[in-house]
């Protein structure tokens, strides 16, 4: 029997979820620090496009260049306060992000697959790009479960607003995985 590749948002959770965080669009900086230990801001940004899916595009840090769309689950931990959204990458990556409104924070926990963080560029590009697509997902390949970079950070969100913005919208047929 195969097994489905992400939770569901529970449904008791959807008016919340379209009070709270339906349509919103935010733009982030993480105060990061490059492989030297060097400061550097990694800026991120996310639309929370409907109760299963994520539109986002990398802009700073090692993962700049990379514009994708996903299948999300999310949680609510606090009405009108705490969210938390959960994805799959193609390359293997595990994302979990915590949305914190009322403090305007994002924390993050990543867990890259070791194809995409020791090849890092190979993640950049765009999902509708078939050859990035299938790159991408090349780097799942790379490693096993195990051999993952756990990452935790926290971002100041810069921007808060509802709508696209500049990223492309999708349709809910578009496949993920």
């Amino acid at each position: 029997m195969p097994v489905p590749t992400h939770a569901v948002t529970d449904p008791k959770d959807l008016p919340q979820f379209d009070k709270d965080i339906r349509d919103v669009h935010l733009i982030y900086d993480y105060a990061a620090h490059d492989e030297k230990g060097n400061p550097e801001k990694w800026k991120y940004e996310m639309w929370f496009f409907s109760h299963n899916r994520i539109v986002y595009a990398i802009h700073g840090g090692p993962m700049a260049g990379r514009i994708n769309y996903q299948t999300a689950s999310y949680q609510c931990i606090r009405p009108g306060e705490l969210w938390q959204c959960n994805w799959l990458e193609e390359t293997g990556t595990i994302c979990s992000l915590v949305y914190d409104i009322p403090q305007k924070k994002i924390t993050t926990l990543l867990g890259f697959s070791q194809g995409h963080w020791e090849h890092a560029e190979d993640a950049h590009g765009d999902k509708r790009n078939p050859e990035d697509l299938k790159r991408w997902r090349g780097l799942a390949a790379i490693g096993k479960q195990t051999d993952r970079f756990m990452l935790n950070e926290q971002a100041d969100i810069l921007e808060s607003y509802r709508g696209k913005g500049e990223l492309v919208p999708i349709t809910e047929e578009q496949p993920t995985l």
